[in-house]
């Protein structure tokens, strides 16, 4: 059951609609962690400085913004706090708009809008109006310190959030090089034709359930066969308690003398596995020593003839 990540209100007129927000959205990307293959250990990433390699503690760490001079200028996360916008639980609906004026290269992040069981009915009253106008509410609101515009929309008996970019966040099409070529090519009217056909072969409406990440589903089998024949299944060490103090030559010895002893390991096993193999080729190095007999008789009857 999802968690709703923001509660507040939808501010509609006189009327305040209390809602609550839910990602409308899964992350279902393949991730792996990073492990040492010598010891199946997990490998973390660290803040160090870049002149010296020295780890930076985080309390230690400010925040600079970088300068077309190389510099940086600094800034507390007191100052940034003084900018942030006021503290808010409210969506401001603004004004109402076509859906089909809405560029959908504006959208970001998608969310339901859940209501509040308790006052369901003023939801229910605005997506049935919003439904009947056919119009999408543009609002803003404040979610973890940062303003954001949005569209909502009422979709299949539900209203839908969705987070929405500037429009300085949005890169103009003459921007792109590449897109000059474009205006330079000539097209007929035969093939305008003709690709129009493709197109109208190519007609259907859209069902997102004939779609699938193929790719996820080829890593997950493959990982569900590895994990069936304990192929690749290596167990990690326990990692230090984080508040543990680690002395840094004290960590690196230890890694050397774990991978030494895991080297040797492997080496032990190679030689039992390759025992076999060892006297064949101490076989095959006895017999040229063999050949060289008849070499030797043969120089020995020349002296004495």
């Amino acid at each position: 059951m999802p968690r709703p990540i923001w509660n507040g209100a939808i501010s509609f007129g006189l009327v305040s609609i209390p809602v609550k927000l839910y990602s409308a959205t899964v992350d279902r990307s393949v991730r792996f962690h990073q492990l040492d293959g010598e010891t199946g250990a997990r490998v973390r990433l660290k803040r160090v400085r870049e002149t010296d390699g020295t780890e930076v503690p985080y309390q230690q760490i400010v925040k600079g913004y970088e300068l077309s001079t190389g510099q940086h200028v600094i800034i507390t996360d007191e100052e940034l706090r003084s900018l942030d916008p006021k503290a808010s639980r409210t969506i401001d609906l603004l004004e109402f708009v076509d859906l089909e004026s809405i560029d959908p290269i504006y959208y970001d992040s998608a969310y339901f809008l859940g209501p509040d069981p308790a006052t369901a009915k003023p939801y229910a009253l605005l997506l049935q109006a919003m439904t009947k106008a056919g119009k999408v509410g543009i609002a803003t609101f404040v979610m973890r310190g940062k303003e954001h515009l949005c569209a909502i929309r009422p979709v299949d008996g539900s209203l839908v959030l969705s987070t929405m970019r500037y429009v300085d966040e949005i890169r103009a099409a003459d921007e792109i090089d590449d897109l000059e070529a474009v205006q330079e090519v000539e097209v007929s009217d035969k093939e305008v034709a003709m690709a129009s056909q493709l197109i109208e072969s190519l007609d259907a409406v859209f069902d997102p359930s004939r779609f699938s990440d193929e790719y996820r589903e080829k890593v997950l089998e493959m990982v569900g066969r590895k994990e069936s024949g304990d192929e690749g299944l290596v167990d990690a060490p326990d990692a230090p308690e984080e508040h543990q103090v680690i002395d840094l030559m004290a960590a690196l010895r230890a890694s050397v003398e774990g991978a030494k002893a895991a080297r040797k390991t492997a080496a032990s096993g190679d030689e039992a596995t390759d025992a076999p193999t060892a006297k064949k080729k101490a076989a095959a190095k006895k017999a040229p020593a063999k050949k060289k007999a008849p070499a030797k008789k043969a120089a020995s009857a020349r002296k004495s003839a």
